[in-house]
């Protein structure tokens, strides 16, 4: 079970998770639509999470690079 955690101040995304077993996060978008990145290690997941870290650029910039897909949670 994935346990969303509310993201604010970020027009690109509303909400975020991570699964450490699978090296996983997932991305909520405004729209609904729910995304995964896969080959996610600890330290990709606290950079895309660290204070004043913009999402939406660090999307662009890392995580689109990584294997990712819709999720169907």
């Amino acid at each position: 079970m994935i346990e969303w955690i509310p993201v604010t101040g970020s027009d690109r995304i509303t909400a975020e998770a991570y699964d450490p077993e699978t090296e996983t996060i997932y991305v909520r978008f405004p729209n609904g639509v729910e995304w995964r990145y896969s080959a996610c290690p600890p330290n990709v997941w606290a950079e895309f999470t660290a204070p004043g870290q913009s999402r939406g650029q660090y999307i662009h910039k890392v995580l689109n690079h990584k294997p990712h897909g819709r999720h169907s949670g």
